[in-house]
């Protein structure tokens, strides 16, 4: 049997899930709507594990969301998967956030379907990527400034699900036929168990002493508000 621990942190749902051969066997996760991990995230693991009465040395695996996202979520949420990973002595595997998210609109697609998850990356930008009805990437990750023409390559082609929280900024200036948009939806550990599972079975490991979060753009501190 393989238990999966999979951590989800790149937004502001504080997410953590155990999986058993790529199936959800306990989920616990809340979002709201400010960054809660560093106070949150153990508690939860801790919780998690409790409630369904696994131990953390029965672990043969932590999955993490790789980013893109929040710089300080995503630290705190692979700084505490390589944590385990060297406690237990287990390997790491890293998803990249867009791809999980994209499985939320599994319920959505049909045969003619392009799924396009996107990440608020503030003002008109947002973290992107482009994947077909059988999610596979077709578009890399990158990031993009939205526009009236976005997307016009692929919604004049077919059905274009777009799916997360840059959808609403989107939503405002798209008004093509095919475009579906699902809305408020974040990144969840509940999809990362099914893709972390195909990475086990290959044996898809990252190094647990180097691997970073893929933040796509560099850190900029912002300036504390004036009180």
């Amino acid at each position: 049997m393989s238990y999966l621990l999979c951590i989800e942190t790149s937004t502001t749902n504080c997410s953590v899930s155990l999986s058993l051969e790529g199936k959800l066997v306990a989920l616990k996760e809340d979002n709201n709507k400010n960054y809660s991990h560093a106070e949150s995230l153990h508690i939860f693991i801790e919780a998690l594990m409790a409630d369904a009465k696994v131990s953390l040395q029965q672990l043969n695996a932590i999955v993490v969301s790789k980013g893109p996202g929040s710089y300080t979520g995503l630290r705190i949420g692979v700084s505490t998967a390589k944590g385990l990973c060297y406690a237990l002595d287990i390997p790491l595997i890293t998803i990249n956030t867009l791809s999980s998210l994209a499985l939320q609109a599994e319920s959505t697609i049909n045969t003619t379907s392009y799924i396009v998850p996107m990440l608020d990356a503030r003002r008109m930008e947002v973290y992107t990527a482009t994947f077909d009805e059988q999610f596979n990437c077709i578009t890399p990750t990158h990031a993009k400034i939205l526009d009236e023409t976005s997307f016009n390559e692929l919604l004049n082609t077919k059905q274009t699900i777009f799916i997360g929280n840059g959808v609403l900024k989107f939503k405002e200036i798209c008004t093509h036929q095919n475009a579906v948009f699902l809305m408020d939806k974040l990144p969840s550990a509940k999809q990362l168990g099914r893709l972390g599972y195909k990475k086990f079975k290959n044996q898809d490991f990252d190094d647990v002493a180097y691997f970073e979060p893929y933040y796509l753009k560099d850190f900029v501190a912002g300036k504390p508000k004036k009180k």
